[in-house]
């Protein structure tokens, strides 16, 4: 082994030896760092419980595609790129910081398996991960302390952005770097061991120190390896103080994602649904109601603003930014568990004190900001639950009384008679029949109609549609009729989760007499609902997906378009495209059709849809906003060049066409329905 020509290890600082100055540092640094960590443990090992350990291949999947790969990052490119260089480097240096940390006290300690051929690999890689750090870090200190993204911004009355955080931190990974690079560069300086990787850092100090003394050398080698051995522990410690926390937590809590998109957490895990009327309390109402997940959330935010800057409440200026969700959580959190002095013993109210009651109605569940945030963070299950703790205090927005009791009486939010469920098949046409549960009908497909598409005078045009294409597809179908109840869907999502389950109960019952060995609905949260939240049902599927397989079995066959001069676009439901994944289907079925011209919302669909701001109960909640969601949502289908804008979901249909006059575009623009489009151009 060659011999040094110094060492931090064989240094000494005014006649004493530097190796028990830099022996006790990470003593001391790993001993807080520990104290912090077990402080920052107590309100998770306090929280209400979530089950998380299945699955252990998927969930380690998602780590290596999330969380090591950086999956979602690139969705905002410049920001990604330099983050996952930022990351990867980390990794990578992560090695030599933990060699580091015992040559203060080992003068020729080398990592395991490094001292060859390996290790030599591993310095010109180093070399070129902290050169390529360094320039992200420059690059995103820039971004962040003078270009200022609006995503970043806060509101005064949330008080002030996390900015000087976010320089601070850049500031000590700049430093850990330079002085890393310092440290190398003085040993190479002396000229006995060989020379750094070209175009480095490393590279740069030695040519830097080349010429200066051996004593003037080893004050710089000794220096620099203190100072990157204070900031590293000063850096471990800093972590868990704020919204850096992520660079320890983000990889248990992707680990910890929720797997199956589309559903809502029980009310409490452990309880079934027959246990829930001996459930004392619903729903979230202290910090500590939450799930220790839900509190990991808070810890992992990393205040990159990508929720907030895709949810559609926030866009439209309504009190709701999930970002912000997870802040005041996190806030919530530091301050009832302080790391030091004693916990409050006393639990506040989460609504009325953190949260507005406005702010949670806000949300539409439309998945917006989970699909974005890319470190597993999850919003609507904490959404639920704090409407859950609301409706079970009896906090329950006017408007929005009178159909969940309507729901609790009629089993339709507007308190119509069940016997007129089916009053829209009597509008199909000659040639056409649909069979009824209620007349003692049977068939092999039940078509699940839902409350807005059996009542609205308007929607029912899609149910007419609708059974005209099952029939021309050659599939026998029957619906429920007066036996059937609203699917439920967005009460459980509005926190009446005992009106959810009587719905789901009769429904349950309703469907499964009828013996029907599959489920087709026109209606993405009936479809989200019966796939999801219910159990024990035949296999459900979208009328778009029965589209599709029609079109390339060559059972449906379209007529040209008589006006091809039109252009239109399509426009994915919220609870169709990110909570199911179907994407592909509506295409298919639109792009079957001769002479039709689609484009696409560049920016703004599938994956990143807009939703429209309806939704169930939705449509009779009245929210603070700027302006609607649908109107912005036109308005992107007119930019992307579209005068058409085809949806696949009545409620969608409803606030899109309500949107086109309220923009002033009547006459421009016009929303059809999926099936109305399809069952029009279908040959006889």
């Amino acid at each position: 082994m060659h011999a040094l020509p110094f060492s931090p290890a064989t240094a000494s600082l005014a006649g004493v030896p530097a190796r028990l100055l830099f022996l006790l540092i990470p003593l001391v640094g790993v001993a807080c760092f520990a104290w912090m960590m077990v402080r920052r443990m107590a309100p998770l090992l306090k929280a209400a419980p979530d089950s998380r350990f299945d699955n252990i291949g998927e969930r380690t999947i998602l780590v290596l595609k999330v969380w090591l790969a950086q999956w979602r990052h690139p969705r905002y490119m410049l920001a990604g790129v330099l983050h996952i260089v930022l990351f990867l480097g980390f990794l990578v240096l992560g090695l030599r910081s933990f060699q580091l940390i015992f040559l203060g006290f080992m003068e020729h300690f080398t990592l395991p398996g490094f001292g060859g051929s390996l290790g030599a690999a591993y310095n010109v890689a180093k070399d070129y991960a902290a050169t390529a750090v360094f320039l992200s870090v420059v690059v995103l200190a820039y971004r962040r302390g003078i270009v200022r993204p609006a995503r970043y911004a806060v509101p005064k009355e949330l008080g002030k952005d996390h900015t000087g955080e976010a320089i601070l931190v850049l500031g000590l990974i700049g430093t850990l770097l330079l002085s890393e690079s310092a440290f190398e560069g003085s040993l190479l300086a002396v000229g006995t061991h060989g020379n750094a990787t070209p175009y480095t850092l490393a590279w740069g100090f030695q040519h830097l120190f080349t010429g200066l003394s051996t004593p003037v050398l080893a004050r710089i080698n000794v220096a620099s390896y203190a100072i990157h051995d204070l900031t590293f522990f000063y850096f471990l410690c800093l972590l868990p103080m704020g919204k850096h926390f992520h660079v320890i937590t983000s990889l248990f809590n992707v680990y910890f994602m929720r797997l199956k998109p589309g559903n809502v957490k029980p009310v409490k895990y452990g309880v079934d649904d027959k246990g829930l009327d001996e459930l004392k309390s619903f729903g979230v109402k202290t910090i500590e109601d939450f799930t220790w997940k839900h509190q990991l959330d808070f810890y992992s935010c990393a205040d990159c603003g990508r929720c907030s800057d895709n949810c559609p409440a926030n866009r439209v200026k309504r009190p709701l930014s999930p970002r912000f969700i997870s802040i005041k959580g996190r806030d919530h959190l530091y301050q009832r568990y302080p790391i030091f002095g004693a916990d409050k013993t006393e639990a506040e109210p989460l609504i009325g004190g953190i949260y507005s009651e406005d702010e949670i109605w806000s949300c539409t569940t439309c998945g917006a900001c989970e699909e974005e945030c890319p470190i597993g963070i999850e919003y609507i299950d904490k959404i639920v639950d704090l409407r859950r703790g609301m409706v079970d205090e009896g906090m329950v927005p006017q408007s929005l009384q009178k159909p969940l009791s309507a729901l609790e009486k009629r089993g339709n939010p507007w308190g119509k008679l069940e016997k007129k469920r089916a009053d829209w098949a009597a509008g199909v046409g000659e040639g056409f029949e649909v069979k009824l549960a209620e007349k003692g009908d049977e068939a092999e497909t039940l078509y699940f109609v839902d409350s807005m598409t059996s009542y609205d005078d308007r929607m029912q045009k899609i149910a007419q549609a609708t059974a005209r294409i099952l029939t021309k597809a050659d599939v026998d179908f029957l619906a429920l009729g007066k036996e059937e109840k609203d699917s439920g869907h967005e009460v459980r999502r509005y926190g009446e989760e005992m009106l959810f389950q009587s719905l789901k109960e009769q429904n349950t019952e309703a469907i499964l007499e009828t013996g029907a060995k599959r489920i087709v609905t026109s209606d993405p949260h009936a479809y989200n609902a019966l796939k999801n939240d219910y159990a024990g049902l035949p296999p459900v599927e979208h009328v778009s997906e029965v589209i599709a397989a029609g079109v390339e079995k060559g059972k449906l066959k379209f007529s040209p378009l008589a006006d091809p001069s039109k252009t239109y676009t399509y426009h994915d439901p919220c609870y169709l495209g990110r909570h199911n994944n179907m994407y592909d289907a509506p295409r298919v079925a639109i792009d079957a059709i001769p002479g039709l011209k689609r484009v696409e919302m560049t920016g703004a669909c599938k994956d990143r849809s807009f939703c429209c701001g309806g939704g169930g109960l939705g449509l009779f909640y009245e929210p603070e906003e700027e302006q609607r969601m649908g109107v912005l949502r036109v308005n992107m289908a007119k930019e992307a060049g579209a005068n058409v804008i085809i949806t696949a979901c009545p409620f969608c249909l409803t606030n899109m066409e309500d949107a086109i006059k309220v923009a002033g575009l009547e006459g421009q623009m016009e929303a059809i329905d999926l099936c109305e489009l399809v069952d029009g151009q279908l040959q006889h």
